[in-house]
């Protein structure tokens, strides 16, 4: 009852002091005109059209045309007609995020759909769709971040504020291992957005692969594929919106977001609505222009602000790497995870190909020694695909070549290595131990590293 008494009184003090009214002149498609508007609205701000029965219809104005606003509706036009009433707003979409939203699951507009109750409001209130700090005033890129799995902090080392995209075809386990590294992560908070995925997935996701303990200090936002195209983009703002909440109270936060290209295509359907001609395979070029305002929006912070860790997958056409979002999308990121189908239908998972995948912030991050491990392992696996086909054809004969010969002893181990169940974590320290192992290399506590007296080529680091 205190939380609702203090959200009704929240409310009473943001009401504007009159209103404003527009009226429906045409209704093509998803599109809605509406005249009377001129100067007092602008692209992004909300409008409530009037239709029948009472029902609100929240729209957002997505351009201009002859002197009338373009606006686009949150849910179905049923009801709207020629002459409607549309209530005007003239102000940028806004949440009030709180401390207490952690553990709970919301929708794009920051509204509770967990049944767990009403949510309270902050005092302060973010832009939905809000820029970065300055360039100039942000701060560096932290230290590691243990995300608990071993492909991640071992051969594509993530560090604090630092962006990587998880590229991928349908069902080779994106959402899998952004749920792993959710659970398992040493972040202070995870803000998780799932823009445009199944309904049914929602649940399962929450419940089976985040469980318990990684729900506790994780907010999830929720927006599925059956939604409307500005619910769905409007999320994955959201998703940054609350992330850069818990970063300005120096926390340093992972921020998940599972799919981009689920928001790229929500803006095309919404760019094309609005009349912009299409551009490489459909996408407009106000796709291009808003990918990079959303994903530097993630990144470290200013002197007196935490990090935001960004994480968000990228859904590849075809299994083309290259296709217009995925290609965008790398050139703006920190780096790249390429989860293969050919590892997957082998069955190790997560199906990470280590070779394919970069951290732009290796090797710096890491010691000589740690990096020494990392190039050595990438060696082996490197000389084992590339006679991948004749050593299972059985075509290659034993001690034609030593570096072959190496590989094939190493390279189940390595394997081994990479492969892990959703409910494993393996620290990061942990990571480098177990790897050298594997490759009879002892890495010491004290970061030293000497290889075993079966490989005399190596020495101490």
């Amino acid at each position: 009852m205190a939380v609702l008494l203090k959200n009704i009184v929240n409310q009473i003090d943001r009401l504007p002091g009159y209103n404003v009214y527009g009226r429906v002149t045409s209704v093509l498609g998803m599109l809605v005109e509406v005249a009377s508007a001129e100067g007092i609205l602008s692209i992004g701000d909300h409008c409530q059209i009037l239709a029948r029965r009472g029902r609100k219809v929240l729209c957002e104005v997505v351009g201009f045309r002859d002197g009338l606003a373009l606006v686009m509706p949150f849910s179905t036009l049923e009801g709207i007609g020629l002459g409607c009433s549309v209530e005007i707003a003239a102000a940028d979409p806004v949440i009030y995020p709180d401390e207490a939203w952690l553990g709970r699951v919301i929708n794009a507009f920051g509204e509770p759909i967990d049944g767990k109750g009403a949510l309270p409001t902050g005092s302060k209130k973010y832009l939905v769709q809000n820029s970065p700090p300055p360039a100039h005033r942000r701060q560096r890129v932290g230290d590691k971040i243990d995300l608990g799995v071993r492909a991640m902090n071992a051969f594509l080392t993530v560090c604090k504020g630092q962006r990587m995209g998880i590229f991928a075809g349908s069902g080779i386990g994106k959402s899998t291992i952004l749920s792993m590294m959710a659970r398992h992560t040493d972040a202070d908070t995870s803000v998780i957005g799932l823009i445009g995925e199944r309904g049914r997935e929602a649940r399962e996701f929450i419940e089976d692969d985040l469980g318990e303990e990684g729900m506790k200090r994780s907010i999830v936002v929720v927006a599925t594929s059956d939604e409307p195209p500005l619910v769905r983009r409007q999320a994955a703002y959201l998703t940054m919106a609350v992330a850069e909440y818990f970063r300005d109270r120096k926390r340093d936060v992972l921020c998940l977001m599972d799919s981009v290209t689920r928001f790229a295509m929500a803006q095309r359907e919404i760019s094309l609505s609005a009349g912009e001609p299409p551009a490489t395979r459909g996408y407009t070029p106000t796709v291009f222009a808003e990918l990079p305002r959303l994903l530097e929006r993630a990144g470290p912070g200013t002197i007196d602000q935490g990090s935001i860790t960004g994480l968000f997958t990228v859904l590849v056409e075809g299994d083309d790497h290259n296709e217009p979002v995925a290609d965008a999308v790398r050139g703006i990121l920190d780096g790249h995870v390429v989860l293969d189908r050919n590892i997957a239908e082998r069955g190790r998972y997560p199906a990470v190909n280590i070779l394919r995948s970069i951290s732009r912030t290796m090797p710096d991050c890491n010691t000589d020694a740690q990096n020494a491990i990392i190039d050595r392992a990438k060696q082996l696996v490197s000389v084992y695909e590339d006679m991948a086909e004749l050593i299972r054809l059985g075509a290659y004969r034993q001690g034609s070549d030593p570096q072959v010969d190496e590989a094939i002893h190493y390279f189940a181990g390595i394997e081994e290595f990479l492969h892990q169940g959703k409910g494993d974590s393996t620290t990061l320290e942990q990571c480098y131990v177990d790897l050298a192992q594997r490759l009879d290399m002892n890495y010491g506590p004290d970061g030293t590293l000497e290889v075993q007296a079966e490989n005399p080529k190596e020495g101490v680091i």
